[in-house]
């Protein structure tokens, strides 16, 4: 009797030590989150697009919502943070209606990336029209009712000469600036990219993709 209450007092800490690594683990998961959104930060999402690059038949999409410092400056900060809010509800609900996996990330400011599995790049092609109407939605913000635009620029991993994360968000960084220049939309690139340099990690007037695959809304 006395050994089974040794062993089940030295069992307490035990449990206790492992309640507490995976309170810790939620910690650490919350604090890699961006706070608006709670979806991934920059760093997370780089490992989990890596591995779905090397896996194949995977798109690399990169969006910026456009006439957000105009929401800003007209209706205040509050309403550019529920703008943002309900970009990314707007995204993870795009995800959830995909039969694959994926993944969605705020890069910052009003900037937003995504990685999903597309075996079928005209069918991929197809959804970001149902992406941008979505993101084109109007947002309530208390009295106030706004409306965005997006420029979303798409890479699959099919055109790349390899499974590299960096030239699939040059030319998915390429392909969005392309069309944001032509007053938002969405564009595939499927050909070799520029090399023009950016300027403070920012792009500089690039001509995009040789060959696309381009929509806008009606």
């Amino acid at each position: 009797m006395s050994a089974l209450i040794a062993a089940a007092t030295a069992a307490v800490p035990l449990a206790g030590w492992g309640f507490h690594t995976v309170w810790m683990r939620r910690q650490l998961d919350r604090a890699r989150r961006d706070p608006l959104t709670g979806l991934p930060g920059r760093t997370a999402f780089e490992r989990r697009a890596a591995r779905m690059l090397r896996g194949g038949h995977c798109a690399v999409v990169l969006i910026d919502l456009d006439g957000f410092k105009a929401v800003n400056d007209t209706y205040g900060h509050a309403a550019g943070d529920q703008a943002i809010r309900a970009s990314g509800s707007r995204l993870t609900e795009w995800l959830d209606d995909r039969p694959a996996d994926g993944a969605a990330a705020r890069l910052g400011g009003d900037e937003f990336a995504l990685a999903v599995r597309a075996g079928d790049p005209e069918a991929f092609h197809r959804s970001l029209a149902t992406l941008h109407r979505g993101l084109c939605l109007p947002v309530d913000h208390g009295r106030d009712r706004f409306q965005l635009g997006a420029s979303i620029g798409a890479c699959w991993s099919g055109e790349l000469p390899r499974p590299d994360l960096a030239l699939a968000l040059r030319r998915a960084d390429e392909a969005m600036y392309v069309v944001k220049r032509g007053g938002g939309g969405w564009l595939t690139a499927d050909g070799p990219a520029s090399t023009q340099k950016t300027v403070n990690g920012r792009r500089a007037g690039r001509l995009g993709a040789s060959r696309a695959r381009e929509g806008r809304a009606a």
